[in-house]
């Protein structure tokens, strides 16, 4: 079956910004102390204090309309976020996740609101919309994890 131009282009956009196309995403609990020191908050690309993982960063803020709940990509009726998913290990779903167009990826909790997103360049890092380290991502081309703190994967069921 070859895919249609709306499906190429998402294909590849989800290529180029380093996530899979298209693919519900585990999200596991961590316990930050187990964490190789270059996923955790303590290296200096992934600390809060960095001014590219601020949530004033003019790509990460809620200000910006890429991060907005109220545009298309990031509302949970968008029939593009069921496939975009955010589950846990018994299969339950917690949210879903959307990269925006400068290449932020957001976590949304079911109702559509913004819990948690990845800046663009330089770390894998999660930081909460306050600017709180948040957790990692981890994965490669079957798909992705996201593992997140406690204080963070409580935030989705509030």
């Amino acid at each position: 079956m070859r895919p249609t131009p709306t499906r190429l282009a998402a294909i590849i956009a989800a290529a180029w910004l380093g996530i899979p196309a298209l693919a519900d995403a585990p999200l596991i609990v961590l316990d930050q102390t187990r964490l190789p020191f270059d996923l955790g908050p303590g290296h200096p690309a992934n600390s809060p204090a960095r001014a590219a993982n601020s949530p004033n960063a003019a790509a990460n803020s809620a200000s910006n309309a890429a991060n907005r709940p109220t545009t298309w990509n990031n509302r949970p009726t968008n029939p593009a976020n069921e496939r975009r998913l955010i589950i846990t290990a018994d299969g339950g779903v917690l949210g879903y996740y959307a990269p925006s167009a400068a290449g932020v990826l957001n976590l949304f909790d079911v109702n559509g609101r913004r819990i948690a997103y990845r800046p663009a360049r330089g770390t894998r890092s999660l930081f909460s919309t306050d600017g709180a380290w948040c957790g990692t991502v981890d994965g490669g081309r079957e798909g992705f994890v996201l593992a997140v703190t406690p204080d963070c994967a409580a935030k989705f069921r509030r």
